[in-house]
């Protein structure tokens, strides 16, 4: 009967992530997807703590005090994590939270093959060990892949905070793939001898410094690429997980990350242009792209003071605002909303623009604008923003650099060349605000700067928001 019930459970788990995932295409509805999936997880996590049991043993789980005191830190440093983080540490914590989901799939693997050495020890015929080879097979494909992305993830993290740096040298490439191909080798071995288990842990090692070399050359303006990629590595790892379990929740959870987060890869790596192995290979965005580009000499840029800034954005039709990575730094968001509320009542039509690998993650100027509650509809993809620009009076942009580089439409020996932008030069008048002249993630200069109709408005975002806003009201 309790079987049945656990059963009953992980079909309830199975159909909210499924939902959940279906409520998160739609910013409207994401929250309550979000709430939705965790719900269905929190059944199948109670219903296999309380109802799950053991088939050879006849057991019920008995370490209550251990589970629930795992889950008690777990849930309060995750809930502390998630209400103080900033929205311009959010990329930081999102690798790590899923380097932490890839270290927990690497160590269930290592769990399961100390479990089955120890049987091999008792029963060493041949019969008995080819019988277990599929289930090895499992092990160590979760192990590389988990041990991958939480290598991978960690290094992530580190270079989005800032204490990691990029490191590229000459043969890295042909270095990561005779790693990589070791790793896999071994893992052939071991799964024809599986008695060997010294070999799991030269495994283990070298996807681990796999996963380090795999992301230290990659650069910050491919981190939104890179995190997805490793999102999907650690929905891949969880997979194998519910394989070794026959634990259809895990399973399916685990395919849908894997398979959303791949699917994610796929759309950013066309948002920017550019292959999945061209953004692996090419750094783009990290040392090789400082030194591309073409000549930095597009002659003197023109500053407009905020009086002058009010005037335009007070007498406009339509205003567009382009959200990048500077105005989560500054923490902007909400003054941003206000400015837009103000122009509003003044009629005039406020819209935002929303480039697809603007931020540090994928979505992140979405999310950054949810927290300060912009309205969803006032969100202009890259495309349907694009055919508006022609129309707008006033394009501000608010930190963005390379999202809004016209080098990536004119400049073939630029690192960006090819990758869509937001053709904000269409506009009658761009306004770009920026702490300084100094270039964006991608480390080349932006022709866009010193264009007849750009006028530069230096200073942090938010200050210079609030001034405006003041300055708006006053007019």
């Amino acid at each position: 009967m309790s079987q049945n019930i656990l059963t009953v459970c992980y079909l309830i788990g199975s159909i909210t992530f499924i939902l959940g995932l279906k409520m998160l295409s739609n910013p409207a509805s994401a929250r309550k997807g979000n709430l939705l999936a965790g719900a269905g997880m929190a059944i199948a996590i109670l219903g296999t703590i309380f109802l799950y049991k053991d088939v050879e043993t006849g057991e019920y789980l008995h370490n209550y005090e251990w589970i629930f005191g795992a889950l008690l830190i777990g849930g309060i440093v995750g809930t502390l994590a998630a209400k103080k983080v900033k929205m311009t540490a959010m990329p930081e914590m999102v690798s790590l939270f899923n380097g932490m989901g890839g270290a927990c799939a690497a160590l269930i693997s290592i769990e399961e093959f100390n479990h089955l050495s120890k049987e091999i020890q008792t029963n060493p015929n041949p019969d008995y060990i080819h019988f277990i080879q599929p289930t090895v097979l499992i092990i160590v494909v979760g192990l590389i892949i988990g041990s991958v992305s939480f290598a991978g993830s960690m290094i992530a993290w580190g270079k989005l905070n800032g204490k990691v740096k990029d490191l590229s040298f000459t043969g890295q490439n042909i270095l990561n793939l005779l790693v990589l191909a070791s790793a896999m080798g071994l893992a052939g071995y071991l799964v024809m001898h599986p008695a060997h288990s010294m070999m799991l842990y030269i495994i283990l090692g070298l996807s681990l410094i796999y996963g380090i070399f795999f992301v230290m050359p990659i650069g910050g303006a491919d981190m939104p690429v890179v995190i997805s990629l490793l999102n999907s590595f650690t929905g891949v790892a969880a997979a194998c997980g519910g394989f070794l379990y026959n634990n259809e929740v895990m399973l399916t959870g685990g395919i849908l990350v894997g398979a959303a987060g791949t699917l994610l890869t796929i759309l950013m790596c066309k948002a920017m242009n550019r292959s999945l192995k061209n953004v692996l290979i090419g750094s783009f965005g990290g040392n090789s792209a400082k030194s591309g580009g073409g000549s930095s000499d597009f002659g003197h840029y023109k500053e407009i003071s905020l009086s002058d800034t009010a005037m335009i954005m007070s007498y406009a039709n339509k205003v567009m605002i382009v959200p990048g990575y500077g105005l989560a730094v500054a923490q902007a968001q909400h003054i941003c909303h206000e400015l837009e509320k103000i122009l509003a009542e003044k009629g005039v039509d406020v819209k935002y623009a929303i480039h697809p690998v603007a931020g540090r993650m994928p979505g992140h100027m979405n999310v950054l604008l949810a927290e300060a509650d912009v309205s969803y509809d006032h969100l202009l993809e890259m495309e349907d923003a694009n055919e508006e620009f022609s129309t707008t009076d006033v394009v501000l942009v608010l930190g963005a650099n390379d999202v809004v580089n016209p080098a990536a439409k004119t400049d073939p020996a630029s690192p960006i060349y090819g990758m869509p932008i937001l053709d904000v030069e269409l506009a009658k008048n761009i306004v770009v605000n920026k702490r300084s002249m100094k270039p964006g993630y991608a480390g080349i200069e932006n022709e866009l700067f010193f264009k007849p109709k750009t006028s530069m408005l230096f200073g942090d975002a938010k200050k210079v928001l609030q001034d405006l806003c003041a300055e708006i009201k006053n007019s």
